[in-house]
Order: structure tokens, then sequence, then C-alpha cells
């Protein structure tokens, strides 16, 4: 518990800011400009910045390399298969396996990441006949775009002190990979089903929590994951409660909800840099926040019910998600060649 009682060293304290200004500069261009699914140009950034801790080139390649490659899959398959799931199920699986299979490499993480998030979400709104694809598509690519160009300006307005050491990758054997590719692929196809068979288009936020608890890649990372995801969900949820208390019926300007925004993610990056362990607590209120802003506080909308609506349906599909992944691992586990091990 030391962690928490030590200063933030100079170069986390700066990217502290950048999540926080990232986040908050995304969700304020989204806002000024009109630009329909919020939650990308929200999220985004924060997924950005608070995973790689210095903005550079190989990282940016990776996003924007993975909104076109969801943009391609998405609009071939939401166009030739969008109200038949059962056709989609096989072609989805495949698409999940690869990227899985990237994240597990290490060097193609957040290529993988991105693409998980972001390939789930869309294909399941695609398969609805009032959603415009080609926005959808074109939101996703250029709020990417737009986050890369976020971090790239963040860096240059608040460039790190010393340069931090980058991680010596570990290797894995062949065995542990396919072993993670196939859970994780495997999770996040049956996460897709479920969501398209019982209807649940105002479950964002669970839908993401089913796709992040496989971050860890594992079973014991994603049992200590979704702990942490809880309780940086019921952080999140407080916060956007407590916002909407203060600002009552001023939730629609701009000007007043922008500090909350800023606030909020300065808090949640602090305690996301301070934990460094990726996926925690703080970047589970960073994103939980983001996608409430982001998708949920518009005019008329009663972020309230929003945020309670969130912690039910996130808890549920954590307890779900954890049993699928257990049944998975143990039954992966009895094949030599898909065993985890080390």
């Amino acid at each position: 518990m030391n962690l928490w009682h030590r200063p933030l060293t100079p170069n986390e304290l700066r990217q502290c800011l950048r999540i926080a200004f990232g986040c908050t500069l995304g969700f304020v261009l989204c806002k000024i400009f009109g630009w329909s699914n919020g939650v990308f140009f929200t999220v985004t950034p924060v997924l950005l910045l608070g995973l790689v801790p210095v903005m550079n080139g190989h990282a940016a390649r990776q996003l924007i390399a993975s909104a076109a490659m969801c943009g391609l899959e998405v609009g071939l398959l939401g166009g030739l298969f969008g109200g038949h799931p059962g056709l989609m199920t096989p072609l989805v699986f495949l698409l999940f396996l690869y990227r899985f299979a990237a994240m597990s490499r290490g060097s193609l993480f957040l290529f993988g990441a991105n693409g998980v998030l972001s390939l789930s979400i869309m294909l399941h709104f695609a398969s609805y006949p009032g959603i415009d694809l080609n926005d959808l598509i074109f939101s996703n690519l250029w709020a990417s775009v737009l986050s890369v160009l976020i971090a790239y300006l963040m860096t240059a307005l608040i460039p790190d002190v010393e340069e931090c050491p980058r991680p010596a990758p570990s290797p894995k054997a062949p065995h542990r990979m396919r072993h993670e590719a196939l859970l994780g692929a495997s999770i996040a196809t049956l996460s897709f089903l479920v969501f398209q068979i019982f209807d649940l288009r105002d479950s964002m936020s669970a839908q993401a929590t089913t796709l992040l608890l496989l971050f860890p890649m594992h079973w014991n990372g994603a049992l200590g994951y979704a702990r942490k995801r809880a309780m940086g969900t019921l952080l999140g949820v407080s916060f956007g409660l407590v916002g909407q208390l203060v600002l009552y019926d001023w939730s629609g300007q701009l000007l007043l909800v922008t500090p909350l925004l800023w606030l909020g993610a300065m808090l949640f990056s602090h305690a996301h840099v301070k934990e460094a362990s990726g996926s925690g607590v703080g970047f589970g209120a960073l994103t939980t926040l983001g996608i409430l802003f982001g998708q949920y506080l518009t005019p008329g909308n009663d972020l309230v019910f929003s945020a309670l609506y969130r912690v039910s349906s996130i808890l549920f599909a954590i307890v779900v998600t954890l049993l699928a992944c257990y049944l998975l691992h143990r039954l992966l586990n009895h094949f030599e060649a898909t065993r985890f091990g080390h």
C-alpha cells in the first residue's frame, strides 16, 4: 500500500496531464463540431495515452491500422450479414483470433486491443437497421486519427522530464500464445453472440467490460482485473452521479461540463499511473467516465439512469465473463498444444 502514499514522479505527473487534457480535448472537439458516436472521441485518446506512456510512431501506426482494418471488416460483414449473427459468428471468431494472437506477441498489443474493442462494438451496432454504417465506420477512423494527433500534441506540449526505459519483451512459449489467442477469441465471440441474441443495445459499458477482462490474456489476470474493473466502474459512475447533481439542469452547457470531465480524468489518471499495471482501477474508471460523458451526457439526457444502469450491467457482465473464462481455461489446459504454462 506504500504505492499510494508516494508522490508522483515528474514523468508520472506529466502523463496524468496528457491523459486528462487529451480526453477533454477529444470530448470538446466532438461536441463543438457535432460529431456523432462521441464515445470514440473521448475513450480512444484515453486508450492511447493511458496504455502508451510516451507517444511514438509504432503506436500511431498500430492505432490507425486497427481502425482502418475494423472499418473494412465491419463494412463487408455488416453490409453482407448485418441481420444474421449466426452466419457472422465463424467469421467474427477468426477476426478476433488474429487480433488476440497479435496481442499475445506483445509488440502489436495496441493494434489488437483497440481492434477487439472497436470491432465488437461496431459489429454489434451495425446489425441494427437504423444505424448509419458509413457514419459509424468513419467516426471510428476519424477518432483514431484525431487521437493520434492529440497524443502527439500532448507529448509536444507536456513532454517527459527524463527518458522512460522501454520494457523488455518477455518471451512466451507457443502453447501459451495459442492458449491466450483461443481463450480471448472464444470469449469475445461469445460476448458478441450474447449481446446480439438478447438485443442489448444500451449496454456498451458491459460489452467493453467483457473484452477488457481479457486484456491480461489469461485466467488469473482476468480474475485480478475483474475486481479492479468493478472498483473502477463504481468510481467512474460515482463521479458521474456527483457531476450530474452539481450541474443539475446545466448538463448541456459545454463550458460547465468540460472542467468537470478534466477533473475526473485527472483524478483517475493519477490512480492509473500510480498502479503502473496497464488496466487497473484507474484505467477502468477512466474508460467508464469517457463512456458516460462521451455517449450519454447530452442535452435532455439524464446521466443518473445511465450511470446506475452501467453499474448493474457491468457487474453482471463481470460474473458471467469470469465463469466462461474459467471453464474455457480449464478446457484448454487439458490439451498439451494449448496449455497455459509459462
